[in-house]
């Protein structure tokens, strides 16, 4: 197989190699944990490729500019971090928050990635104005969230059955409601976003309050009294988000914030601090207030960005690739979720748990050896069997990319794959974006 490895230095290289109708996949900041970079020559093998382009659009021009309602427009690979610089120098803040600042938000995009501030502020997908994008005729497009699609009986079936997850941050299969919903989360297979439009909020001050719990694979009582009870307080709680005893264990020992135990935090409203405190932290009736405490916003961030970084470490130490999970279940099946987890816990196999607790939301991430990845696979495929049950949604932030096109089929029907083939046939006909992701899975994928 022959591997190219292209990096356009302008809108008008990328045009022009877009023009020429080869098969390619386009990344920025390589950060995405479902797309095996450093093994990508063999996935391309296992599938069957003659010739494949990598194209790298790091070096692409960058462009920010807030207008003055607040709408955020960028082009090119601006992060997540310059983003949210940019915005605090103009006195507005970014309502999504992914926990890798660096990765690259039309990126993000691609993968409708939300992050922890979805608590508060709502989808990523919801917060987007408008999308800009190198169709497959190398033409530059432009999709607006405020035009709906035109819906024949096949997407309105394919709608329908997305209304079950219309509350969660991703389905899993992409919404297909508004223009903009073509990109979003169809992860570069339709077209190459080129920029974006989407909405800021007021730059407000922040505080973080820790809370200390038992862990929860032995009682996780405490863990739901604060679940149940934080989501009538979106209003004034931007994130819920837990770190869990397994997740302190992988940070460097002068990184760890406590001994033993699970941390959940809450990122606050500074102003309603008083009152959120009044309202909710004093009327938990299983939690000792001596394990409640605040702490400095840099520190909390640091925290919550090590932790996965420490454990995609660990498992590139392992020469394994990440088996973890995405999974987001409805409040009322979180409890199950949770036991879904414990049997996954008991197995004997390293591993961790952290996320986004207020939504249901959680990462479960296996830490093995080489020796114990397949059992790793397994135990992972028959969890995505019982999520189905549960009617959750397998991949709610990172995407399906290759690592994870096995487990979602069984999500998939005929309505859902009758939709991706006219998708792919009006904007993708020579199939030359991504053509091995989730689109083709019914006809390419075994």
């Amino acid at each position: 197989m022959k591997l190219n490895k292209l990096t356009p230095k302008n809108i008008k290289e990328l045009q022009e190699y877009i023009g020429l109708g080869k098969p390619s996949f386009y990344h920025s900041s390589k950060t995405s944990t479902v797309i095996p970079y450093d093994q990508i020559e063999e996935y391309l093998k296992s599938l069957k490729v003659e010739e494949f382009s990598m194209v790298n659009l790091a070096e692409l021009p960058q462009k920010m500019e807030l207008d003055a309602s607040g709408l955020l427009h960028i082009e090119g690979p601006v992060t997540w971090q310059e983003a949210k610089a940019y915005c605090h120098s103009q006195g507005r803040d970014i309502m999504t928050s992914p926990t890798e600042e660096l990765a690259c938000i039309l990126a993000g995009f691609a993968t409708s990635a939300t992050g922890e501030r979805c608590f508060g502020f709502g989808t990523l997908r919801d917060q987007v104005e408008s999308l800009e994008y190198i169709n497959s005729k190398a033409k530059i497009c432009t999709l607006k969230s405020s035009n709906k699609l035109e819906v024949d009986s096949e997407l309105e079936a394919y709608q329908k059955s997305y209304s079950i997850y219309s509350t969660f941050k991703n389905a899993p299969f992409p919404r297909m409601e508004r223009e903009t919903d073509l990109l979003t989360g169809t992860e570069g297979q339709l077209g190459v976003i080129t920029g974006a439009s989407f909405r800021t909020t007021k730059l407000e001050e922040r505080s973080f309050l820790f809370i200390k719990l038992p862990r929860w694979e032995e009682d996780y009582s405490q863990h739901m009294e604060i679940f149940t009870k934080v989501q009538s307080f979106r209003d004034r709680i931007f994130s819920c988000e837990l770190l869990d005893s397994n997740s302190m264990s992988v940070l460097p020992s002068d990184e760890r914030v406590i001994d033993s135990g699970d941390l959940i935090f809450l990122e606050i409203q500074s102003d309603s601090f008083e009152s959120v405190y009044e309202e909710l932290i004093a009327k938990f009736e299983l939690i000792d207030e001596n394990d409640i405490f605040e702490m400095p916003a840099a520190k909390c961030h640091n925290l919550r960005m090590n932790v996965p970084r420490y454990t995609f470490e660990r498992n590139s130490r392992m020469g394994v690739v990440k088996k973890g999970t995405d999974i987001q279940v409805l409040p009322e099946k979180f409890a199950a979720l949770l036991d879904l987890y414990r049997e996954l816990a008991s197995i004997g196999i390293d591993y961790n748990l952290f996320g986004h607790f207020g939504d249901a939301h959680l990462h479960f991430n296996f830490l093995p050896d080489k020796s114990r990845v397949e059992i790793c696979q397994d135990k992972l495929e028959e969890l995505y069997y019982k999520v189905k049950d549960l009617s959750g949604s397998p991949f709610a932030e990172h995407g399906i990319g290759l690592i994870k096109q096995k487990f979602i089929k069984n999500f998939l029907n005929d309505e859902h794959y009758a939709v991706f083939d006219k998708l792919k046939n009006e904007h993708d006909p020579e199939n030359i974006f991504f053509p091995q992701g989730f689109l083709n899975l019914n006809r390419s994928i075994d």
